[in-house]
Order: C-alpha cells, then sequence, then structure tokens
C-alpha cells in the first residue's frame, strides 16, 4: 500500500503533548475564603518592601514560558497528526487505505486541534509585547479569532490547490489572519458541510461541482498547510519571549531587566504593571465577547438577544473549553503556579481581602462552568440563565480586578477595560 498506516504513531505524540498539557494546567494554591465587609485602602501597608522584581521573575520563567513552549510542542503535534488524517483522506482518494482509517486519523486531527487550543487558551490570558505589536499580528496569526471569515478559508482552499493568487504562487505568510490560523483549522477539521460559504461576487466557482472526496482533500492538504504556519509562527513567539543569543534579546529578558540601566522598563513597578495589563484578557474577550455577546447582554449581530450562532468555537463545541482555559491561566498569574503570584503581592501590601475575594471567585466560575453537561451553544438555547449566572461570576472576578486589586497595587487599568460596564 502507497500510504502507511499512521495511527499508531499518530495516538504516540498525541498522548505525550496530552499528558504535558495536564502538567501545564496544574495550579498553585487555592483557597476558599471570601471577602468581608469594612475593607479600606487606608488600611494597607503602602510602604511595602515586596520584591516586585522576583513576582515578575516567577510569572516569566514559571507561568508564560512554560504556556508558551508547551503551544509551540502541541502546536507541532498538531502539524503532524493532521498531516497523518490527510494521508488517509488522499488514499481514500486514490482507492486506497479504508474509510475507517479515514475516520480514527480524523479523530485524531481533531483531538490534536483541542489538545492545541486547549494549550493555546492559555496564552491568549498572557498576551505581551510579542503578541501585541503591530496590531497582534503574530497572536492574530495564531488564532485570530473573534475575526473570522469562511468564505475567505473555502477560496483559500482553492488557491493552494492550484498553487495560484491572481497570477501568483500561493504564500501563506502574505495571507490576511482571517483565512488561517487555529480558527480557519476549526472550521476545515470540524465542519461537515462541504459546500463552499461565500455569498457574495467571488466565490470558488467550480467547488460545490467537485467530488466529496476531492473536496475532503483539498481542505485536509490547505489544513496541513495552515498548521505547518501556526507551527512557525509559534517558534517566532518562543524567539521574540526568550530571544535567540545573538541579535534578539527576547521579551523575557527585558522584563526581567526592570529596573536595571538600558531596560525599557523605569522600575519594577512598571513591569508588574504591564504583567497585569494581560490579565485584563477575561474582561474584554472572557466576560464580553464570550459571554456578554451571546447572551445578548452586548450588541450583536442577532439585535440584543441570546445568539448562539457567534459563540467562540462553535464547528467544535469548544466554547466552554476556552473558557475554561482562560480561566485556569488566569488562576495562574495570579496564585503564582506554585511560586510567588499577583496574590502574595496584595496579601505583602495588607489585602489578604481581595487576594482570598478572587481565590474564591475563580473556584467559583470553574466549578459552575466545568458542571455544564451542554455545549455552550446548546445551554444558550435551553437554559440562558445558566450562562447569565456564569457572566454574573466572571463579573465579580473583573469588578474585583478593576477596582480593590488594581488601586491595592497602585497599578494603571489599561485603556481597553475601562468603561465596560457589562
Amino acid at each position: 500500500m502507497k500510504y502507511l498506516n499512521t495511527l499508531s504513531f499518530s495516538k504516540k505524540i498525541l498522548s505525550i503533548a496530552l499528558s504535558s498539557i495536564f502538567l501545564l494546567s496544574a495550579c498553585g494554591e487555592e483557597t476558599t475564603s471570601s471577602s468581608g465587609a469594612g475593607f479600606s485602602t487606608e488600611d494597607l501597608n503602602t510602604n511595602t518592601d515586596f520584591d516586585q522584581g522576583k513576582l515578575i521573575e516567577n510569572i516569566v520563567d514559571n507561568v508564560i514560558t512554560p504556556t508558551y513552549q508547551q503551544f509551540a510542542t502541541v502546536a507541532a503535534v498538531q502539524k503532524q497528526v493532521i498531516n497523518d488524517y490527510c494521508q488517509q483522506e488522499s488514499a481514500l482518494l486514490e482507492n486506497e487505505g479504508s474509510a475507517e482509517q479515514v475516520n480514527d486519523t480524523k479523530l485524531l486531527a481533531q483531538a490534536g486541534w483541542r489538545n492545541a487550543m486547549n494549550s493555546w487558551q492559555h496564552a491568549e490570558m498572557m498576551q505581551l509585547s510579542p503578541l501585541l505589536i503591530s496590531d497582534g499580528a503574530l497572536r492574530n496569526n495564531i488564532y485570530s479569532w473573534p475575526i473570522q471569515n469562511t468564505c475567505g478559508v473555502d477560496l483559500d482552499v482553492t488557491y493552494f490547490k492550484i498553487n495560484s493568487v491572481n497570477g501568483q504562487p500561493y504564500d501563506i505568510a502574505n495571507r490576511t489572519a482571517s483565512r488561517k490560523s487555529m480558527v480557519a483549522l476549526e472550521y476545515l477539521l470540524f465542519n461537515e458541510n462541504l459546500a463552499h460559504t461565500c455569498t457574495g461576487l467571488t466565490v470558488p466557482e467550480t467547488w460545490n461541482n467537485q467530488t466529496d472526496q476531492y473536496r475532503k482533500v483539498a481542505r485536509c492538504e490547505y489544513a496541513v498547510e495552515v498548521a505547518s504556519d501556526i507551527e512557525l509562527n509559534s517558534q517566532a513567539l518562543l524567539t521574540a519571549w526568550l530571544g535567540n543569543g545573538t541579535d534578539v534579546v527576547g521579551y523575557a529578558n527585558e522584563l526581567k531587566a526592570a529596573g536595571t540601566e538600558g531596560s525599557e522598563f523605569e522600575t519594577d513597578h512598571n513591569a508588574v504593571n504591564k504583567l497585569s495589563d494581560a490579565l485584563f484578557y477575561i474582561e474584554g474577550f472572557t466576560k464580553s465577547a464570550k459571554l456578554a455577546e451571546p447572551l445578548g447582554i452586548q450588541f450583536n449581530e442577532c439585535g440584543s438577544q441570546v445568539c448562539p450562532e457567534i459563540v467562540e468555537s462553535k464547528y467544535s463545541n469548544h466554547s466552554l473549553e476556552n473558557i475554561i482555559n482562560n480561566l485556569r491561566a488566569f488562576k495562574q498569574l495570579i496564585q503564582g503556579n506554585g511560586g510567588i503570584g499577583f496574590r502574595d503581592y496584595l496579601i505583602d501590601v495588607g489585602d489578604t481581602i481581595t487576594a482570598d475575594s478572587l481565590d474564591a471567585d475563580i473556584d467559583q466560575v470553574l466549578a459552575s462552568v466545568e458542571a455544564y453537561q451542554l455545549s455552550l451553544a446548546e445551554t444558550l438555547e435551553s437554559n440562558p440563565a445558566q450562562v447569565e449566572q456564569t457572566h454574573t461570576e466572571v463579573k465579580s472576578i473583573t469588578d474585583t480586578l478593576k477596582s480593590d486589586f488594581i488601586n491595592s497595587l497602585a497599578l494603571e487599568l489599561p485603556v481597553t477595560a475601562a468603561g465596560d460596564n457589562d
């Protein structure tokens, strides 16, 4: 047989990646205390000698760096298992292989995507300079959501197939983020409808006339290309973050050098403020885009009503897992993942109440989301009150973040978090 059965090898590498994800998800200390009445910032020790440099070092080395490294690992596995799946689809097109092998390798490819997405949703909570510069170009190339364009993906499947775009050889590096990234991969791997989604003047004209197997092969071939591009960008992130020992210093080293001569951060506190900015992903995305908008609390494409069709990761029904992983990453940043975290800083300045409140609220919403029996889209349709409760619980965290947390640590509220009232 021309195409070897790679199922056993795929399972092995996917198992290795899954094991490392479980290690990544382990969080630091847990508490169940809640905040009490009568707290005042006047009670805080504003002359604290807390070592902010140690906080920076631990968050960088033991929280963010392992997260970025983990994603690079699972991105490589993702590419491999998608390639294995595509080999089986191609074999079937040539009357080799079997439908069973196609199904088995497709399930592994989908599991590879889920594994990579779980890892990336941790990194989503840790967006710093390498992912934010140039209007977030690197981040968007890895994960463009909420920007997505299924018609663009459909068109690029055909462009990649013929290796031509407007008379030029196809180069995915030059394509817009909405036509690739983890968003495109989800559509290619989980959407069972083989018809294109284009409704405008530009459509893949002969696509719907092709056989099902031709279209499956074309989609999976493009999926391999997208997965390869994601792996390259995961390595670019690692280089930008850790440096390369020569001409790239690495943003991690810039943060840890805060307060020293030549650093872009005049003081440790400036670097801590930059790290704290990343926490507010939970405000603008987890709470607002992933919960408030589908609920209709914020205006959406359905108007101001429940809109299940706009949930994140709708083709894979992975929306709740994304929220859970955002919360787990947030918990790591707050608690330090076994080392010094923002919780320790709060306690040192005398605000144990806020530290305990954040811990309790994180555990509460994690327990709530993990208890869902249906997908987020299905729950929005059958029991929107449950999703409203989740939104309320996340809002409890973000309200604390924007008030007591910022005030106690004398940090600046990010511009993106100001004026959000949902």
